[in-house]
C-alpha cells in the first residue's frame, strides 16, 4: 500500500518533535524499601520530522512500546529509545514518563501508618546517540507565612505547596532522595493519615518553622546541592495561597 506518510510535504519545513502522548502503562519502578513498585505511568513518545517528510508513523510508537519489558531503568529507558529511533528511522527521539509513586508514611506521634501518592517523572531526550536523562518529583509540603505571623495577634495564614525537582546526576538516585530533600524544605511536611495528637505536633512544628515560598526553594536547592550525585537540578515551588486567588512560586537552576 502507498506509504503517504514518507510523500512530500507541502510545506517543507522540519517539525521538532511529532508523535503521541496519553498512553498508559503498566510499569514497574525500584523502591528503596521493598526493592519494586508496581505502578500505572502515561506516557509521551515523540521523534524529530526532517522538512522533506509529510508525516511520521504513529503506530510504530505503540509497537516499541508493545516491544519494551516494562521495568523503568537508565538500561532499559535507553533502549526502548534506540529501539524507537531505529522504528521511525528518525534523528533524534523523546521519551516521558509520569506516575505515582506511593510511600507508606508514619504519623509523627501515634504512628499511624498511611500511603502517600507523588507525582513522579522521567524525561529522556536521545540526540545523535547522546541521551539525556531526567529524573523528577513533585512533593507536597506545608508551609506558614513568616510574615503573617509576625503581624498577626493571633495565628498565621498556612497552606500547601509543592516542591517540584527535576535532577540530572551520574551513577543512581533513588526516588526518595528526592521526595525527602522536598519534603525537609518546607515548614513540615504532609501525611495522608493524623490522629489528633498527630494533628496537634505537625500544627506546632510548622509554626515553629515559618517559610516563604523562597525559603523553601533555597532549603531544596541546598539538599540538592549537597546530594554528591546530582550535577544539575531545577526546583520550582508553587504556594496554593490560602488568603490570595492565586498562587506564589519560586525557581532555581543549577549550573550543569
Amino acid at each position: 500500500m502507498e506509504d503517504v506518510q514518507k510523500s512530500q510535504a507541502t510545506i517543507a519545513m522540519p517539525i521538532d518533535r511529532v508523535g503521541v502522548k496519553g498512553l498508559r502503562l503498566p510499569i514497574i519502578v525500584r523502591d528503596r524499601e521493598s526493592g519494586i513498585q508496581h505502578t500505572v505511568a502515561q506516557v509521551s513518545m515523540s521523534v524529530d520530522l526532517p522538512a522533506e517528510f509529510k508525516g511520521t508513523h504513529m503506530s510504530r510508537f505503540v509497537e516499541a512500546l508493545e516491544h519494551w519489558e516494562g521495568t523503568l531503568d537508565y538500561n532499559s529507558f535507553r533502549t526502548l529509545l534506540d529501539d524507537i529511533v531505529d522504528r521511525l528511522q528518525a534523528r533524534s527521539a523523546h521519551l516521558r514518563f509520569v506516575f505515582p509513586y506511593f510511600l507508606r508514611r508514619r504519623s509523627p506521634v501515634s504512628k499511624a501508618g498511611g500511603l502517600m501518592d507523588y507525582t513522579c517523572r522521567v524525561d529522556g531526550n536521545l540526540k545523535e546517540g547522546k541521551l539525556t536523562f531526567t529524573l523528577g518529583a513533585d512533593v507536597p509540603v506545608m508551609t506558614v507565612c513568616p510574615c503573617s505571623k509576625a503581624i498577626s495577634d493571633e495565628g498565621a495564614h498556612s497552606q500547601r505547596a509543592e516542591v517540584r525537582i527535576r535532577t540530572r546526576f551520574d551513577g543512581f538516585l533513588w526516588l526518595e532522595d528526592l521526595i525527602e530533600i522536598g519534603e525537609r524544605a518546607g515548614s513540615c511536611q504532609v501525611f495522608s493519615l493524623l490522629k489528633r495528637e498527630d494533628e496537634k505536633y505537625v500544627t506546632e512544628t510548622a509554626f515553629a518553622n515559618p517559610t516563604f515560598v523562597e525559603d523553601v526553594v533555597r532549603e531544596a536547592a541546598k539538599g540538592l546541592d549537597e546530594h554528591p550525585r546530582v550535577h544539575w537540578y531545577k526546583v520550582e515551588v508553587e504556594s496554593f495561597e490560602s488568603i490570595h486567588n492565586h498562587s506564589a512560586f519560586a525557581v532555581i537552576e543549577s549550573g550543569d
